[in-house]
């Protein structure tokens, strides 16, 4: 007697923030759903892997993302009730610059449309009330207090570990590049010859999309390589501890540098959010570089002068996986009508993860293209011009 072999509604290949809540979102709505990855949620060499990500709504005149980043905290707090230690960390963010400028005006704009509860701080308040830092240069500040941290390894692990409970699977498996032929493809294939039978597939493989998709992606997302330091704040204080710091930001005239607190006793994370070189994430090494830790201590000296000689206790190397423009792709493949394709988080979209997942689920249940244009492959150009910030 034969066993006929087990097929699954959607397959979605990748287990990062994207392909996670995609198989969540379609999970919960009835599907029976396989998520795949060849090195486990959330793994050393994923863009989702790592300490921590920021969630803000300060977007300038993109309301979308706004939009999307707020829409996503329900879950993400919903998330973090389910894990046995916090997801998200509501420590408020503070987004500040030289001079008022059109970013401000328009992020206020946006804000109030959406009735957000942010409030502007003028010079003379930061000095008050975050003397750790040195204000001198800063006209104003812009203040969130329901965003903050998110924990992103700990959030992806416990989101794959909730789909599992809730009746969807799990495999470790590395996928060949696909081949379509003119027919819907009915299964994809692993580097080590086995299948796996799907009515519709996701690829959310973050800087793996394009080694999957060369001919589609190949010179459509651009994987950066990007370092993160933390540093020891001073013992037997609690200047630098979330009670008395927020997440926070530096425009700096769109150069932006960003950090944490002392989150979860980890360190003072800072990172300077400016693409790195190109990065190859299977062979690429993850070893932090001096240029990139003495440009962070500089940073440091001029901002946060108390850390200036302070130890670093860690230092992480990451990948973006960059659009041209940073806007992220959620679209079905050019020739295969049952595929989509999801990605490039282009530094900034672990925190709307929740959302890109419900909106991959309505694309593929409902067997539509891109509804929202600036997500569609279409507008992904092959020259880099970052507009997103």
């Amino acid at each position: 007697m034969s066993i006929e072999p087990r097929r699954w509604d959607v397959i979605v290949v990748g287990a990062g923030v994207f392909g996670a809540w995609t198989a969540w979102h379609l999970q919960q709505r009835g599907q029976r759903v396989l998520l795949l990855d060849a090195h486990g949620p959330a793994h050393a060499r994923a863009s989702s892997g790592g300490e921590s990500r920021m969630t803000r709504g300060s977007y300038g005149a993109d309301e979308i993302y706004t939009r999307m980043a707020h829409d996503s905290l329900a879950q993400w707090k919903w998330l973090s009730e389910r894990s046995g230690l916090p997801i998200f960390h509501e420590l408020g963010v503070l987004f500040f610059f030289g001079q008022r400028e059109k970013y401000v005006d328009d992020t206020l704009r946006v804000h109030a449309k959406l009735k957000l509860p942010t409030r502007v701080m003028e010079r003379r308040e930061l000095k008050e009330r975050y003397p750790q830092a040195v204000w001198e240069d800063v006209a104003l500040g812009i203040f969130e207090p329901e965003f903050g941290a998110l924990m992103a390894r700990r959030a992806v692990q416990t989101l794959v570990r909730e789909l599992r409970a809730n009746g969807g699977d799990y495999e470790a498996a590395e996928v060949a590049p696909p081949v379509f032929g003119a027919a819907a493809p009915g299964e994809v294939r692993t580097t080590g010859g086995n299948q796996f039978l799907g009515e519709r597939f996701v690829f959310a493989c973050g800087p793996w999309l394009p080694k999957l998709f060369p001919a589609e992606l190949g010179g459509r997302i651009f994987p950066t390589r990007q370092e993160v330091f933390f540093f020891a704040p001073p013992a037997g204080g609690d200047a630098f501890s979330p009670n008395k710091l927020p997440g926070w930001a530096d425009f700096n005239a769109g150069d932006i540098y960003y950090g944490f607190p002392d989150l979860e006793a980890r360190g003072f994370k800072i990172a300077h959010d400016k693409h790195g070189p190109a990065i190859d994430p299977d062979r690429g090494d993850r070893i932090a570089s001096a240029e990139g830790l003495a440009d962070v201590r500089g940073y440091l000296a001029r901002r946060f002068p108390a850390l200036a000689d302070a130890p670093c206790v860690e230092s992480r190397v990451c990948q973006y996986e960059n659009s041209a423009n940073g806007d992220l792709l959620i679209d079905r493949h050019p020739s295969a009508q049952n595929v989509w394709l999801v990605g490039a988080g282009s530094g900034h979209g672990f925190k709307h993860g929740p959302e890109v997942g419900r909106m991959a689920a309505d694309l593929v249940l409902s067997g539509s293209a891109a509804t929202e244009p600036r997500f569609s492959l279409a507008t992904k150009a092959q020259q880099q011009n970052r507009s997103v910030h």
